[in-house]
């Protein structure tokens, strides 16, 4: 805690002066603008998922992927089985590290609005005022056929 409060005084005075400003995350130091942020990236996924053991395919798993795929594979032994062998459990060891991640169940199924905007204030999804757009039934009013609350289309069914 103290040391989160440190380095939010050096931030606040370095902003003052509108001064690149160093600290520490770790053993390494990185380097940041004027607002904090750092100038490079501080991790990469190459190196998270080094951290994870690699993951081996056997020769007659790799062979039975590429029937499932209808793809031949490349000759065993050869540079090109080696490296795509390599990348596919590579492949592997990504999806493994993704369903080690925990999600919270959320109370509903829907997807999330993503649009920023401030709390409290938003744009209803419904009609607008002053938008007289055509929603769901409103449409088949404008279609040339229709029966029975659907669209009829005509097809040519001699074929």
């Amino acid at each position: 805690m103290l040391r989160r409060s440190v380095a939010q005084a050096k931030r606040i005075l370095c902003h003052s002066q509108a001064v690149p400003l160093r600290y520490s995350t770790s053993r390494t130091l990185v380097e940041t603008d004027e607002y904090g942020i750092p100038l490079k990236p501080t991790w990469s996924v190459q190196e998270l998922l080094s951290s994870y053991p690699a993951p081996s395919i056997s020769s007659a798993t790799f062979k039975r992927l590429h029937e499932l795929s209808a793809l031949l594979p490349p000759e065993e032994g050869t540079p090109g089985y080696a490296k795509l062998k390599h990348e596919l459990e590579d492949l592997i060891k990504l999806v493994e590290a993704t369903k080690l991640i925990k999600v919270e169940a959320t109370e509903s199924e829907a997807i999330p609005d993503g649009r920023v905007m401030a709390e409290g204030s938003g744009i209803p999804l419904d009609k607008t005022p002053g938008n007289d757009v055509a929603r769901g039934q409103d449409l088949l009013s404008h279609a040339s056929r229709s029966a029975d609350g659907m669209y009829v289309v005509e097809t040519n069914r001699s074929r």
